[in-house]
C-alpha cells in the first residue's frame, strides 16, 4: 500500500489532521488506528443499562473559527445542547463555586480567614525571581492557605504527580489567578462568582456523548480512509514505511503520530538509546472513569450541577460529573434515571486498586453525600486509559 500521508491514531488529533488535509484539497491520506472504534480519548460508550459514557474530553468550547466550523458541519445546530457551565468544589461538608478562590466566602469563618491571611502575606513578599517548579507557583500566587485547603491537594489528585514535580508554565487561561480586590468584594456583598474561565459556555451533542461528534467527523474525512483494528508495529523512518500487527506495508511521503511519543519512539526502527531515553522520562496519569447510572432524580443540591471537584481524600475521584444533565439521552429514561461519571487519576506515585475502585468510588459518593445508602444503583461502569494526561 502506498499512500502519500499516514496518519497514526483515530482520535480528534488525527481526525482534525485529515479534516484539514481534505479541506486543502489533499485525499490522499489513511488513518490506522489500534481500537474498534473512531474517537481515541474522546469516545462515548453506551453501557449494557443504556447509559451513555465518555472516556476523555466532555465539553466542547473553542475560541476558532475553523473549529467551530468543523463541528458544525459533524453535528447538525438542531443536535447541539448549549450549557451554562456550574461547577462547584465539594470541600468541608459544603459547595464552594468554582473557581474556589474567587468564592471563600462560602467556607467556614476560619477557614476563610486561613485563606485571606495567606493571601495578605503572598502579597506582602516582593520577589521577582521565577518558582521552580508548580508548588511554588501556587503558595507564591494563592498564599498558604488556599495552597493547602484547596490547591495543592486538588491538583495532586488531578495529575498523580506531587506538585513540586510539575512545571507551572503551562497554566494560562487554565487556572484563574488571584485578584484580591474581587475576593474582598464577593466576601463583602456575599457575591457568587462563577462566571470565569474559558468554557463558562460549552456545547454537547442530544445524541450518542461526545463520542458522536468524532464518529461523524469520521463520516467527514471518510471512513474508507480508515483502518481500525490496525496496530502500528514498526516505523522505518528512513525506507518511509509501517508495518501493522496483521503484516500489512504501507509505504509513505509523510506520517504524522498523534499517539503518546514514548509509544512512538517504541516503534521507530533504529531510534537511538538516547531519545528512547528521553522519551521514556516523560511523565502521564491514567483516567479511571466510574459510571454510576441510578434510578430516581438527583438531590436539589446537584439537580443543576455540571460537574464538581473533590480535593480531600474521602473520595478516590477528583471530579463527578451530572452526565444526565448534559443530554437528557445519556440515561435511558430522563424521567426515572440520572447519572454520576466519576474520575480517578493514577500513577507509579498515586497507586489506585483498581479491583475495588468501582466499590470505593460508590463509597466516597456516600461520603461526599452525592447518593445516599437508600439510592438505587441500576449500572455500573468503569474504563481506563492508560495514557489519560501528559504531566507538564
Amino acid at each position: 500500500m502506498k499512500i502519500k500521508f499516514l496518519i497514526i491514531g483515530c482520535g480528534p488529533t488525527g481526525l482534525g489532521a485529515a479534516y484539514k488535509l481534505k479541506d486543502c484539497g489533499e485525499l490522499n491520506y489513511l488513518i490506522v488506528d489500534r481500537e474498534s472504534q473512531t474517537g481515541g480519548l474522546a469516545t462515548s460508550f453506551k453501557d449494557d443499562a443504556g447509559f451513555w459514557w465518555d472516556i476523555g474530553g466532555h465539553v466542547q468550547f473553542s475560541h476558532y473559527e475553523y473549529f467551530d466550523r468543523a463541528m458544525e458541519a459533524a453535528i447538525p445546530k438542531d443536535q447541539w445542547l448549549e450549557h451554562q457551565r456550574e461547577s462547584w468544589v465539594w470541600i468541608k461538608n459544603n459547595f464552594v463555586p468554582y473557581p474556589f478562590q474567587n468564592n471563600i466566602r462560602y467556607l467556614p469563618k476560619d477557614a476563610q480567614w486561613n485563606c485571606l491571611k495567606g493571601l495578605m502575606q503572598s502579597l506582602a513578599v516582593n520577589d521577582d525571581s521565577l518558582p521552580l517548579n508548580f508548588h511554588e507557583w501556587i503558595v507564591r500566587s494563592f498564599g498558604g492557605g488556599i495552597a493547602n485547603e484547596f490547591m495543592l491537594p486538588y491538583n495532586y489528585k488531578v495529575w498523580a504527580y506531587p506538585s513540586t514535580e510539575l512545571a507551572y508554565q503551562w497554566i494560562g487561561e487554565r487556572v484563574a489567578v488571584v485578584d484580591f480586590a474581587r475576593i474582598l468584594e464577593n466576601i463583602v456583598h456575599e457575591r457568587m462568582d462563577a462566571s470565569w474561565g474559558p468554557n463558562n459556555t460549552f456545547k454537547f451533542p442530544l445524541y450518542g456523548g461526545t463520542g458522536a461528534i468524532w464518529k461523524s467527523m469520521a463520516s467527514l474525512v471518510g471512513t474508507d480512509k480508515i483502518l481500525l483494528n490496525s496496530e502500528v508495529v514498526q516505523i522505518d523512518p528512513e525506507r518511509k514505511l509501517a508495518r501493522l500487527v496483521d503484516g500489512t506495508t504501507i509505504y509513505y511521503d509523510h506520517i504524522i503520530s498523534t499517539i503518546p511519543v514514548d509509544k512512538l519512539t517504541s516503534l521507530v526502527r533504529h531510534a537511538t538509546k538516547g531519545i528512547i531515553a528521553k522519551a521514556n522520562r516523560l511523565k502521564y496519569s491514567a483516567s479511571n472513569i466510574v459510571g454510576i447510572g441510578l434510578k430516581g432524580r438527583p438531590s436539589k443540591d446537584i439537580g443543576t450541577k455540571c460537574w464538581m471537584y473533590f480535593p480531600e481524600s474521602n473520595c478516590p475521584f477528583y471530579r463527578v460529573t451530572v452526565f444526565s444533565n448534559y443530554s437528557p439521552y445519556n440515561v435511558p429514561d430522563a424521567s426515572i434515571h440520572y447519572s454520576l461519571m466519576t474520575e480517578t487519576s493514577d500513577s507509579p506515585q498515586k497507586v489506585v486498586n483498581h479491583e475495588t475502585l468501582i466499590e470505593d468510588t460508590i463509597d466516597g459518593l456516600r461520603k461526599t453525600l452525592l447518593i445516599s445508602d437508600t439510592d438505587e444503583i441500576v449500572s455500573r461502569w468503569y474504563y481506563r486509559a492508560p495514557y489519560g494526561y501528559p504531566t507538564p
